[in-house]
């Protein structure tokens, strides 16, 4: 049985893991839980699971926590804030940490349970993306294992499974095309938060589904591929692929390509993640191809997706430049959400924080080098947010 803690327990990779460890309880043990606000629901899951440890984020919420498993004996440990949940990632005697906190915020968290020598079942992309620099050298140093937890770079990783070292020779990254992967790009303007989340294929949260609208998600995950798979970014493609079933494929240097293959269900990388290198029966609905019926693949639009270019260009920039770009996309996307700014206001913005800071970046940051950025960037999101308003109201 494998002692596991979750980070991120109220959101979506968070009760899909505990779905898994529900119907697999001879195989996982909670040690640990870690969320943000959803106090009725992490009290829920304490009751359910009885973790030795529970963290919620929003520290005003602990006393309400608190009072919700009372009656519980013998009580968990109970902690708030940022500290609270980075006490839960390296406690007790876990054996591995599925990072299911959204953003950067996963970053500090997920290198303490390296420290404490956990694997990491990676479902926050954004710890690569910000903090590769400083995760990849300690992830050596405590000789723990990185497992992708997010349905793309698990497919990649399962393909991986037998191929000589020095056999890969390309991936291509899979990406649903999001919410207006058949709008004209001449509608995107009238484009209100309502639409960008109604993603077609999967259900997930709010922040994500306008990432994979912007397509930003997948810039993001050809940043993270670079940081797992050690590939450069000219071998690592992105493919529109509608049906979402073909989840990702790697090309070896014969020219051969694998593809793993199923329906769109997170639980499936997750399960794979946490009981890596063995395969665990389940009763979920096996793949029928013929239901699935034709697989189609088209070359992602540029125009229509301007923040997929921002990406790569921050990739190949390296050092601080993917944290400004992780920090700015959450800070614009929270605008939009919030309705402060509109849809393609994100990608400008985005472009013109990355473009500030590329005589200050840093070729080998340190973790206080890639938090400062990260404020900044934020910081900076919003001040060119009235700079282009200001713009605007001058051009009327």
């Amino acid at each position: 049985m494998k002692a596991i803690t979750l980070l991120g327990s109220t959101g979506s990779i968070g009760t899909q893991t505990l779905d898994i460890v529900q119907q697999h309880p001879d195989k996982f043990r909670l040690v640990g839980i870690a969320a943000g606000n959803n106090v009725e629901l992490l009290a829920q899951q304490v009751r359910q699971f009885r973790p030795e440890i529970v963290a919620i984020c929003n520290e005003a919420k602990i006393g309400e926590l608190r009072d919700a498993i009372a009656d519980l004996d013998p009580q968990p440990i109970i902690l708030a804030g940022d500290d609270g949940i980075v006490e839960v990632a390296r406690y007790g005697d876990a054996e591995a940490v599925v990072t299911g906190i959204v953003g950067c915020a996963g970053l500090l968290p997920t290198l303490a349970a390296i420290e404490a020598g956990r694997d990491i079942a990676l479902a926050n992309k954004e710890t690569l993306i910000a903090g590769g620099p400083v995760v990849l050298p300690l992830v050596e140093k405590h000789g723990v294992k990185l497992l992708p937890a997010d349905s793309e770079h698990s497919a990649i990783f399962q393909c991986l499974q037998g191929v000589p070292e020095g056999g890969l020779r390309r991936i291509l990254l899979t990406a649903s095309g999001g919410a207006f992967r058949d709008w004209p790009v001449e509608d995107l303007p009238k484009v209100k938060v309502s639409d960008a989340l109604k993603h077609p294929n999967w259900s997930m949260g709010r922040k994500i589904t306008v990432d994979s609208a912007t397509l930003m998600n997948k810039g993001l995950e050809v940043i993270e591929a670079h940081y797992l798979f050690g590939l450069d970014y000219d071998h690592i493609d992105i493919v529109i692929h509608p049906q979402s079933i073909i989840h990702s494929l790697i090309e070896l240097q014969d020219t051969s390509m694998l593809a793993q293959l199923g329906w769109p269900d997170m639980r499936l990388p997750l399960l794979y993640a946490l009981s890596w290198p063995e395969r665990i029966y389940t009763d979920w609905e096996p793949l029928d191809l013929v239901k699935a019926g034709d697989l189609t693949f088209r070359e992602p639009n540029h125009d229509k997706y301007p923040c997929m270019d921002l990406a790569y260009a921050a990739g190949r920039a390296g050092g601080t430049m993917t944290a400004v770009l992780n920090a700015a996309n959450e800070q614009a996307v929270s605008l939009f959400l919030d309705e402060r700014v509109g849809y393609l206001d994100i990608a400008q913005l985005i472009e013109r924080v990355c473009d500030r800071h590329q005589t200050e970046l840093i070729a080998s940051p340190s973790l206080d080098d890639i938090l400062t950025v990260d404020r900044w960037a934020r910081a900076e999101v919003l001040r060119a947010n009235e700079t282009l308003h200001q713009t605007t109201v001058s051009l009327r």
